[in-house]
């Protein structure tokens, strides 16, 4: 069991923050145990870090799948025994629509990506982290009672709420839980809100990385 290496479990890996979040951890001594459905980007991932010595674990897989992700959590204990850092980036982005016109198929979609995957992965990682020492990052995106944004606005809230509920309930006990807002980005999600944006004033999501690393860990 290789107690002695740092791991970080790196949900939505495959671009964005979540990409640039498991390079910078790669050069600070961590192994990525990078999740993402996107096969291609996880393996450039793979392309960038292992040059440079660090260990990284490919995981393609659906936030989704409770079994699958009940078997990497088996798979981390049973190699590592823990887990030092949890950051889930993994998030869906619906389409912006008044509310008379929210399609039920992507409403569910939509929570179960962006709100009912973080209550499982809480549930799957805690006993993990807890024996790690460990620490849980999540993102935040607020957008309540904005036009447009019914649904990627209540899944946000709902996870918002879970995450917040999870870190009161451990403040004098393991693991740290953070709650982050990064400044915005010109990935995926935020051009699928806002096509056509000046993407030269929005900040890198290698940047956005650092800062949040240097912030918590």
């Amino acid at each position: 069991m290789e107690q002695d290496t740092k791991t970080a479990l790196v949900i939505g890996a495959s671009r964005g923050l979540g990409y640039a979040s498991a390079v910078a951890l790669a050069n600070k001594g961590y192994h990525i145990i990078a999740l993402a459905r996107t096969v291609g980007g996880l393996e450039e991932l793979a392309d960038v870090v292992e040059p440079s010595g660090a260990g990284i674990t490919l995981v393609p897989l659906d936030i989704t799948d409770e079994g699958g992700l009940q078997r990497l959590c088996l798979s981390i204990f049973e190699r590592w025994g823990k887990l030092d850092l949890l950051l889930h980036c993994a998030v869906h982005a619906p389409l912006l629509t008044p509310m008379q016109h929210l399609g039920e198929k992507d409403f569910d979609k939509t929570m179960a990506i962006n709100a009912r995957s973080v209550a499982r992965t809480i549930a799957l990682t805690e006993p993990l982290l807890r024996v790690g020492d460990g620490t849980a990052i999540f993102m935040d995106d607020p957008h309540m009672g904005e036009k447009f944004y019914a649904a990627y606005a209540a899944s946000k809230a709902a996870a918002r709420s879970m995450v917040k509920s999870w870190q009161a309930e451990t403040v004098n006990l393991k693991p740290r839980v953070i709650l982050h807002q990064p400044n915005p980005m010109p990935t995926a999600t935020r051009g699928r809100f806002h096509p056509g944006e000046d993407k030269s004033v929005l900040a890198s999501p290698a940047d956005e990385a650092e800062r949040m690393i240097k912030a918590y860990l």
